[in-house]
């Protein structure tokens, strides 16, 4: 199998006094319009961006194995901090390096969660924050963090920035992500506000305690911060703005101490239409030199606008998600027909989704693609899976999802190649 790296020849990354070189390498940029090919480098390897990173909530991408992600060409996936440490906890996955450490090597930079789930790639984690959003009845905020009921067993916990970040830590994160409030839409402007101000405030903690963590270590993960504002201009900036303040600070004046930055709200809680306002206030503001990360983003349309805006990273449950309601993506026509250099895109007229419940599926005997060379488009017809929804066989949840992962995993393909 190959995975990652190996796949795309892509080196390790390298370090120098415990810093890694070349984090973010900018291999192409338009000129007329922000799009850019980059590598972003990690202690698990390579990444070629822009890149799309498929969501594995409970340490699993839902009805695939690890080998099979890989297989379909996943760079690096997303792990989710606030369930993996409810369950199965921290400590039963640390256990997993120490019982199987990699052959020849020691457990520094395989990472818990690797192991556990048999993932050699690059992990990144979320820090909580989605699920204080998400989660809002069984919440409780406050300055020193959040305190929530665990809606299965009752059983109470508090999240600190500090915590989070330890819990990423000793997940063996490759990318770690700050604890930050997303305010709920719609909300008022002086609501929105103290979010921002909580969100800077958990930042510099975060920021500060990771500093204190991995000091020492030889192989130290990615720490990205979180711009928040809501639909509000002045906010997104003043967000942003403060965290570049932090990293300034930090490197002594000489640069931005962030390795990455993420936008978050925009694809969670505000409608569509905000997308191109919030990267119109934000993006200009960010560092050329680091990567860009618009947090859950989503429908296929959706990420090639943001790609054109100048957006290296995403990821979302919505291919996984629509696969196992029998909404499976199929391209019109190629992509590269409607992508010229430097042209705005915001319609979806280059793909379709098929509802292969439908009974128009029945006899078509057609692979859901003539174009994919996914497993489920190369054996199997739209027939066989519209029977397999029908008789409600997991089958179809897998075949499905192969196919809609796929379609994303060739999109970013042909957004890194055009």
């Amino acid at each position: 199998m190959a995975f990652l790296g190996l796949a795309f020849g892509l080196p390790r990354a390298g370090w120098c006094g415990g810093k890694i070189l070349n984090l973010f390498k900018i291999i192409k940029k338009e000129k007329i319009k922000g799009r850019r090919v980059a590598v972003l480098q990690t202690i698990h390897g390579g990444v070629k961006t822009p890149v799309f990173m498929p969501v594995a909530t409970q340490a699993a991408v839902k009805n695939l194995t690890s080998e099979e992600l890989g297989d379909l060409g996943a760079q690096i996936i997303l792990g989710n901090t606030y369930h993996l440490w409810l369950r199965p906890g921290t400590e039963v996955i640390k256990k997993t390096v120490l019982l199987r450490p990699a052959s020849g090597g020691t457990s520094e930079g395989q990472g818990g969660l690797h192991k556990f789930m048999n993932w050699p790639g690059p992990i990144l984690t979320d820090s909580g924050g989605y699920q204080i959003f998400s989660l809002a009845r069984h919440r409780k905020i406050s300055s020193e963090g959040v305190e929530f009921c665990d809606p299965i067993n009752g059983k109470r916990y508090f999240l600190t920035p500090e915590k989070s970040i330890q819990i990423q830590l000793d997940l063996g994160s490759d990318i770690i992500m700050v604890l930050d409030e997303c305010a709920a839409y719609p909300c008022s402007y002086e609501e929105a506000e103290k979010a921002v101000r909580r969100t800077t405030q958990w930042a510099k903690r975060c920021f500060k305690y990771f500093r204190r963590k991995v000091k020492n270590k030889k192989n130290k993960p990615l720490l990205f911060g979180i711009v928040q504002g809501s639909v509000f201009k002045d906010l997104r900036q003043k967000s942003a703005k403060e965290l570049l303040e932090i990293g300034f600070s930090a490197q002594g004046g000489l640069a931005s101490g962030w390795d990455g930055y993420a936008i978050g709200g925009v694809a969670v809680g505000e409608p569509r239409k905000y997308l191109g306002k919030v990267l119109e206030w934000v993006l200009p503001l960010l560092p050329q030199n680091k990567p860009r990360y618009l947090m859950g983003l989503g429908r296929p349309e959706e990420i090639v606008s943001a790609v054109l805006s100048g957006i290296d990273m995403f990821d979302c449950v919505i291919p996984t998600r629509e696969a196992r309601h029998g909404r499976i993506y199929k391209y019109r026509f190629s992509i590269f027909n409607i992508l010229p250099e430097g042209r705005q895109f915001s319609d979806k007229k280059f793909y379709e989704t098929l509802q292969i419940k439908s009974s128009k599926f029945a006899k078509d005997f057609r692979p859901i693609d003539e174009n994919c060379e996914c497993y489920a488009c190369q054996n199997y017809s739209r027939a066989y899976l519209n029977h397999l929804f029908k008789t409600r066989e997991p089958l179809a949840l897998r075949l499905a999802t192969i196919h809609n992962l796929k379609f994303y995993l060739d999109l970013m393909e042909k957004l890194r190649e055009f």
